[in-house]
């Protein structure tokens, strides 16, 4: 199957605006081109973000970053800094800025309807003064996301009243869904037992998020 069962697309601007509407003169002007004192307060607020790239080829990526007590650093009004951790070493994220030099940011606070987006140009850097104000444990990260600011706004809370995502954590409504080692192993044929492959897991979980 592909896109090309979905007969009746839009495929205009000016289409799409007759059947949504134009946006109000708050949302328009609610756009900044810095990050004012609401939005840097924010951001020393959030843990949390979703990091959206593409690479040359236009193929995207959003990766999720963590950290406590912010995920990013402001530098000033138009640049900020986000750590690169230890993961999986696919680097999916840094090969695309590297290639592109573009990212889209969504900042999240727990407990918070509104969200922050923030685009611009980056790039991976080593500064280490840089750096070492963002080590966690006694550890730097090896290398950092450098971001300048082209457009950052507020969003409503609208997405995540409709998905209720802060209420209290609810049952499971497909208890059917596997354990992460269990999908890893049924996915990639990895010479593993479940139970192995978890116990690994859980140990990266607490030994190596710095």
């Amino acid at each position: 199957m592909s896109l090309d069962r979905f007969e009746n697309r839009i495929t205009s601007p000016d289409e799409l605006q007759s059947l949504i509407g134009s946006p109000s003169e708050l949302v328009i002007r609610k756009q900044l081109a810095e990050l004012d004192h609401h939005m840097q307060a924010f951001i020393a607020e959030s843990p949390f973000l979703l990091l959206g790239t593409y690479d040359h080829y236009g193929l995207c990526d959003v990766s999720p970053r963590g950290d406590l007590p912010s995920v990013a650093k402001v530098l000033d009004s138009k640049t900020l800094v986000i750590a690169e951790r230890p993961g999986n070493r696919r680097a999916d994220s840094l090969q695309n800025v590297i290639e592109t030099g573009r990212v889209g940011l969504l900042f999240v606070i727990p407990g918070l309807g509104e969200t922050l987006r923030v685009n611009g140009v980056a790039c991976v850097i080593r500064e280490d003064p840089v750096l070492a104000a963002l080590s966690v444990q006694g550890k730097s990260p090896v290398v950092g996301i450098a971001v300048e600011v082209e457009e950052c706004y507020l969003q409503c809370a609208k997405a995540l009243i409709r998905s209720k995502l802060w209420e209290p954590p609810q049952p499971l409504k497909t208890p059917s869904l596997s354990c992460f080692a269990e999908i890893l192993i049924d996915q990639t044929n990895i010479d593993e037992t479940v139970e192995s492959l978890d116990k690994q897991i859980q140990q990266s979980y607490a030994e190596w998020l710095y």
